[in-house]
């Protein structure tokens, strides 16, 4: 897995689920990454408010997609409804180091030791120790933690991973599709079915 730099990026984004479906379905269709960009800029594929917002949707989408083999792109396809959304929450993962050490550090933690809450407290410590380890993320202002540790929040609930609850959030174990397991245990992701599920 590529370590990329820390990057807050993730206050502007959002999981955007029927975004990265609609971009899987054009490329398993024929469609490519270019063809898709124009249908997202001149045709508003993503019904988005502005030119502006559609770019910024459109490169976060096709970043978060060609982070993954698009091998992946069958095993999408052919998934329910759940499978097909930890996809997209692994390519987020894949696309943002930081996030993917949030869901590794904090919530296989959690699942390892046998919790199944996700407190504020516990996005605080992560990004403290961050801050301590990080001169990046030290120098990021407490607005933008609460903002980022909300995003974080707001994709697992879209994936499924943790309920919408006030404070202390329920985890939620997912089950992987064995095809999805196979798939990322083939193109050397098995981290990420740990990330997930808290296995050793």
């Amino acid at each position: 897995m590529e370590r990329k730099e820390y990057s807050a990026g993730a206050v502007k984004m959002s999981f955007w689920f029927v975004e990265f479906r609609k971009v899987v379905h054009l490329l398993d269709e024929g469609k490519s990454m270019d063809e898709v960009k124009q249908l997202a800029l001149n045709k508003n594929l993503f019904a988005a408010p502005t030119i502006l917002r559609a770019n910024q949707i459109f490169s976060t989408v096709s970043g978060r997609i060609k982070a993954l083999d698009e091998s992946f792109i069958p095993v999408f396809m052919t998934g329910d409804l759940a499978t097909q959304k930890l996809v997209a929450l692994i390519a987020a993962m894949a696309y943002d180091t930081l996030f993917f050490d949030f869901v590794y550090e904090v919530i296989r933690e959690k699942l390892m030791l046998g919790g199944n809450e996700l407190k504020d407290s516990d996005v605080r410590v992560f990004f403290k120790d961050k801050q301590q380890q990080n001169e990046k993320v030290a120098a990021w202002t407490d607005a933008t933690l609460v903002r980022l540790g909300r995003c974080y929040k707001t994709m697992l609930y879209e994936a499924g991973v943790i309920d919408k609850a006030k404070s202390a959030r329920k985890i939620f174990r997912p089950i992987l599709d064995p095809e999805l397991t196979r798939w990322l245990e083939k193109n050397d992701m098995a981290i990420y079915i740990k990330a997930l599920t808290g296995v050793q």
